[in-house]
């Protein structure tokens, strides 16, 4: 089992900046690629980044591509994601999740942390 604790939202005017934290426990944490989805109201949840185990690696969605990016520190078990320039339509609650070696989820999620971004 694994615990995913997201924290580091809230609220920020356009063109603001946040960084967001997931720190994980449980699973071997470096044996894992790690990633940010988000969610707005009434819409499907959607990728935002993926980082590699190693971190060497990392892909990001279109509509953030430039203007956030993930990274992560093994040593202390916690993903982070800087998210700068941010944009009204970036609102939205922001998990992070385990990743196989596809880069596709494997079922553990965060709680959750909402991001507002008012214009």
């Amino acid at each position: 089992q694994v615990q995913l604790v997201e924290s580091g939202g809230g609220l920020v005017q356009a063109g603001g900046s946040l960084r967001l934290s997931c720190a994980a426990s449980g699973r071997t944490f470096v044996t894992y690629a790690m990633g940010w989805f988000r969610q707005a109201p009434g819409k499907e949840r959607e990728f935002a980044a993926a980082i590699s185990w190693s971190g060497g690696y990392t892909k990001y969605a279109d509509s953030v591509k430039g203007r956030f990016t993930i990274s992560r520190d093994n040593a202390k078990n916690t993903v982070y994601l800087q998210m700068n320039s941010l944009k009204p339509e970036d609102t939205a609650v922001y998990y992070c999740a385990l990743l196989n070696r596809y880069l596709s989820p494997t079922g553990d999620w965060g709680q959750g942390t909402q991001v507002t971004v008012s214009s």
